[in-house]
């Protein structure tokens, strides 16, 4: 009795202190706010939510059963279904599911100040993301590991699976390609930090030579070096870039970038997983656990003050950054530090193949979801602790401030936030950079945060080390994602060609491999490729369609888990994934609709295309903008036609998940629940956990 009182007692605490920490965030105006209360906010939340509401979750909802045989188990292989220690799971999910969206969707809305990023972030999570990773992840090894396109055929019927299999790959393909405009941004005109992303790329080969063909088994080995010559790769990118010979290797323009981007996805997708992939997303766990906890731990010790506003004059949607007013691009914009369609596809790939255990669920699912919202807070925070004269002129482009340095400060500066050419050249030159201006995309920017952050806790003199640091931490993170994703999304297209022609759908024949995976990489690669050749930096064009894809995908996710809910027999807990699902399906179909209809050339993208074939038609353009003006306005129109087309396909899909459900609950013939037989475990590890 006196361990429940004490329990209820601390939990009492914790929800009292996160509620004054919340409360300091969302009423406090006037003088500055102090990091260290979005911290204390964020472990409070998170701790009640995984305590409390993923346990009843999973306990009342999902009726986790530990004793049940998992698919890993089986239907063991060896290869694709494994039975996995959960710590290792965990790893792998979070690597795999922790891509760019946490860092820099937060960085981009925060042109809107501090506030509703922070506030999406941590109640987006707990109540959408997290519920929309567990769900997934439970259903999918309830059904074998399928897929969630698979998952929506078998439980909607064949018009809801098919729409869900189409969108899901049309949607990858977008994802990707922002990923690649993120890297390109980040490392342009930059021989630093481009040696230093090209070394990790060689290094995570050598680690997976090393470990599966050299030394096979020596796992501490094989991570040892790869994380000591990620550390080299970094410094020696510093020294690359003061031999005036070797800089100009690797100082490139975006255009350039681009196309190496294009070649590396391509040469990931058909290389062994082992050689690239394998050792990539394992390195990548350490670099980004390590670099979160060093940050969080700096955070902590140095109690950074926030310099951004909490709302800037940009809630009215005319934002250098992006066009767009508050409600709902920043919904959109932040997407995966609060919710991510992209980790469905995650949830329903490789975890459910390799869980040992369903009550590993909670911790994995909804709990590797935390930890990726922890990184979208620290992220905020890295943003906003910047002046906010400095966060302007990293990311507003130059079609929106001007091509000089004078023009940028001076049209910066007359918006109430000052800043000088001799900052800006100052901070470039601290950070080892010929110039920070136009540096769109947000990874600059976050970067320069990190950079300051670390540099105040663990010296001013190295903050080109950690800016460059920080870039490589970003990289990785992207590059992680980029490479799976393309690899996901040529076995997807496989299986959808299969069945015109079977060949096309075995992953082992290589003519497929190669066919498919050009098909892919070529895709997502013109879409890199516009976002490249835009003026205004690729963000407005293509952040948006990223953001809304990324959405629509997770609200099909939850489409389905509310199918299944329903037809499982338990409608009264249909609310968990039918209120995400209801705000997910209002903000896409709002963004979809604005960056359609307004007539606002910085958010709709017909307009946009109007604007510009009107300036060309006049013949107002500068010869430079002019030679690219009509790929720029075929673009705008196709961007058009993906969203109309995406939303469509997302309410094709809603409408079949309620018709199905009707047709369930007035005891009418609905496709039946595709979950596989109860088998019993025969693992020691399910009787005892370590």
């Amino acid at each position: 009795m006196k361990t429940n009182i004490t329990a209820i007692l601390i939990w009492l605490s914790v929800a009292f202190l996160g509620a004054c920490a919340v409360g300091g965030i969302a009423l406090h105006r006037g003088e500055s706010i102090n990091a260290l209360w979005f911290i204390t906010a964020a472990l409070c939340i998170y701790a009640i939510a995984y305590r409390f509401y993923a346990a009843w979750i999973a306990a009342t909802v999902l009726s986790i059963d530990a004793t049940r045989a998992t698919p890993a188990e089986r239907l063991s292989n060896g290869r694709d279904y494994m039975p996995t220690n959960r710590w290792i799971v965990f790893g792998h999910h979070f690597a795999a599911i922790a891509g760019p969206g946490p860092l820099v969707g937060p960085t981009l809305a925060a042109q809107f100040g501090y506030l509703p990023g922070t506030l999406w972030i941590l109640f987006g999570a707990v109540l959408g993301g997290c519920v929309q990773d567990m769900m997934t992840l439970f259903f999918s090894t309830r059904r074998d590991g399928k897929s969630l396109g698979q998952m929506a055929r078998d439980e909607l019927g064949a018009v809801g699976g098919v729409a869900a299999l189409i969108a899901t790959f049309l949607i990858m393909i977008i994802l990707i390609a922002v990923l690649g405009l993120v890297v390109v941004n980040a490392m342009k005109n930059s021989p630093w930090a481009t040696s230093t992303v090209a070394a990790t790329i060689p290094i995570a080969m050598l680690v997976g030579l090393y470990m599966y063909k050299l030394r096979p088994g020596r796992v501490l080995e094989g991570s040892m070096l790869g994380v000591i010559l990620l550390l080299l790769s970094v410094v020696g990118g510093g020294w690359i870039d003061g031999q005036a010979g070797l800089r100009e290797w690797f100082n490139h323009p975006g255009l350039t970038l681009a196309f190496a981007v294009i070649g590396y996805g391509f040469a990931a997708a058909i290389l062994p997983v082992w050689l690239l992939l394998a050792p990539r997303d394992y390195l990548s766990t350490f670099v980004k656990l390590g670099t979160v906890t060093l940050l969080a731990l700096a955070i902590l010790w140095m109690r950074p003050d926030i310099k951004m506003p909490a709302l800037t004059q940009f809630i009215d949607g005319s934002g250098p950054i992006f066009g767009g007013k508050l409600f709902p691009f920043v919904f959109i914009t932040i997407a995966c530090g609060a919710i991510s369609g992209f980790h469905a596809l995650i949830a329903s790939g490789t975890t459910p193949k390799l869980l040992a255990n369903e009550r590993d669920i909670p911790m994995i699912g909804y709990g590797g979801m935390l930890l990726e919202s922890m990184v979208a807070m620290m992220a905020m925070i890295a943003a906003t602790v910047l002046d906010p004269g400095v966060y302007f002129a990293i990311n507003s482009p130059n079609g929106i401030v001007g091509k000089t340095a004078v023009e940028a400060v001076a049209t910066i500066s007359a918006w109430g936030f000052p800043v000088t050419v001799e900052q800006m050249n100052l901070l470039a030159r601290q950070m080892g950079e010929a110039t920070l201006f136009a540096r769109t995309g947000g990874a600059p920017s976050l970067a320069v945060g990190m950079a300051s952050i670390f540099g105040s806790a663990f010296g001013q003199g190295m903050l080109a080390l950690w800016y460059h640091f920080a870039i490589m931490f970003e990289a990785i993170f992207i590059l992680t994602t980029l490479d799976a994703g393309t690899r996901v999304g040529r076995f997807m297209l496989q299986d959808m060609l299969g069945n015109i022609w079977k060949p096309l759908g075995r992953t082992s024949w290589y003519p497929s491999v190669l066919f498919t995976s050009a098909i892919v990489v070529a895709a997502w690669g013109y879409f890199l490729y516009i976002g490249i050749i835009d003026p205004n930096g690729g963000v407005n064009i293509l952040w948006p369609l990223f953001g809304i894809s990324n959405q629509i995908l997770a609200a099909i996710a939850l489409c389905v888990a509310t199918g299944i809910l329903v037809k499982s027999g338990k409608l009264k807990y249909a609310w968990i994934t039918a209120l995400p699902l209801i705000w997910l399906v209002v903000i896409t179909t709002t963004a979809s609709w604005q960056k359609l209809a307004s007539s606002d050339p910085r958010i709709g993208f017909l307009a946009a295309a109007n604007s510009l074939s009107d300036k060309l038609a006049a013949g107002t353009l500068p010869p430079d903008k002019a030679a690219t003006a009509p790929q720029l306005i075929f673009n705008q129109q196709l961007d058009a036609v993906l969203v109309l087309f995406f939303v469509l396909l997302l309410w094709l899909i809603v409408v079949d998940m309620l018709r199905v459900c009707a047709r369930h609950l007035r005891g009418k013939p609905v496709p039946p629940l595709s979950e596989a037989p109860h088998h019993v475990t025969q693992l020691e590890e399910a009787w005892q956990r370590d």
